[in-house]
């Protein structure tokens, strides 16, 4: 199982939900979500993935959760490529880092947290073996030990809400792409797809 890096600035994107996210994982419900994962290409299913807040305090590691989804193309127009690479996954632990975050930022400056690049630009980065074991130990010890959430119920693990505009967006997109083809003497004009900046 490898660890990877996922980047949330609140100057790109207020996440509002959050708190409510925090409260309902708190009380055991397996909350899925989706997020970008920039180039990367080579996450699976079962791989481990930590949110790190930056550009603004408090910085630092304040949720942790398994990947459900290998990487997927959703459609965005506002990117060179014309999409996204995205993952699933359901949050084992996390809080409402606009009040703080469990592991600062501070404490990732010293070793072995140090090896690592935390300010990455984009989501996405392997997190470093030796700063990877560190930080599981380190989580476990401030979080509470606890098992990967189960998925298999009939109704499935409840979805954060941004997951829905997330696929809304993405249908849009490629609803207005069809009908620019089919209607050439009238095109639709274009309205760039709703984007979940904070997914960096």
């Amino acid at each position: 199982m490898t660890a990877f890096l996922l980047i949330w600035s609140p100057k790109k994107w207020p996440w509002p939900e959050l708190p409510d996210v925090a409260k309902r994982v708190a009380a055991g419900v397996a909350v899925a979500d989706v997020w970008g994962c920039g180039f990367a290409r080579s996450i699976l299913p079962g791989d481990r993935v930590f949110l790190h807040r930056v550009a603004q305090e408090p910085k630092g590691i304040f949720g942790s959760g398994y990947v459900t989804r290998a990487p997927y193309e959703v459609p965005d127009p506002a990117t060179k490529r014309g999409y996204r690479l995205c993952i699933d996954f359901v949050y084992d632990w996390v809080v409402d880092a606009h009040e703080g975050v469990v592991i600062p930022r501070e404490m990732l400056r010293t070793h072995p947290f140090s090896v690592q690049t935390w300010d990455a630009q984009s989501s996405g980065t392997v997190i470093k073996p030796i700063a990877e074991g560190a930080l599981e130990k380190r989580w476990a010890e401030l979080t509470g030990k606890r098992k990967p959430p189960k998925l298999d119920a009939p109704r499935g693990p409840i979805r954060s809400r941004k997951v829905t505009a997330h696929k809304a967006a993405a249908e849009k997109t490629a609803a207005e792409g069809h009908t620019r083809t089919r209607t050439r003497t009238k095109p639709a004009t274009k309205k760039p797809a709703a984007k979940d900046a904070h997914k960096v």
